[in-house]
């Protein structure tokens, strides 16, 4: 048998295989429970001046 041919026997066994469909997994969403804070650590001024340098170079 050449390499990449395969029989009858082996294409029904590939077609069970993709046929069946996996349900054991759990699709509920995880619910987040906590606090999300975020900082830039910049003013508007000071982001826009550092825009501006980096358009000059």
């Amino acid at each position: 048998m050449s390499m990449g041919a395969y029989d009858e026997a082996e294409h029904e066994r590939r077609e069970q295989k993709t046929a069946q469909v996996d349900a054991d997994f759990d699709d509920d969403r995880s619910q987040y429970r906590g606090t999300l804070s975020y900082d830039s650590g910049d003013s508007t001024e000071a982001l826009l001046d550092q825009f501006k340098q980096l358009q000059g170079e």
